[in-house]
């Protein structure tokens, strides 16, 4: 099974501002035309085959289970 890092270009029409556009995302209750959210990178990673306990599936893991797969190069 794979997991995907996505960057994503959101034009805000309705001025939403970015933590309700987030929140939108992650809720995935889209209103009409409100925003227009579009692919524009994206990285995959193998995780495997999936189970109830991978580190993925629970918050408390979550972010580091992420950033062990999709590390961030740092830049001197």
């Amino acid at each position: 099974m794979k997991v995907y890092k996505l960057e994503v270009m959101v034009i805000d029409h309705d001025e939403m501002g970015v933590v309700d556009i987030i929140n939108t995302l992650e809720n995935t209750r889209y209103p009409n035309w409100c925003m227009s959210p579009r692919v524009q990178k994206y990285e995959s990673a193998d995780i495997g085959e999936w189970r109830d306990d991978h580190p993925l599936n629970f918050k408390d893991t979550r972010d580091a289970a992420y950033d062990r797969l999709f590390p961030v190069e740092k830049k001197e």
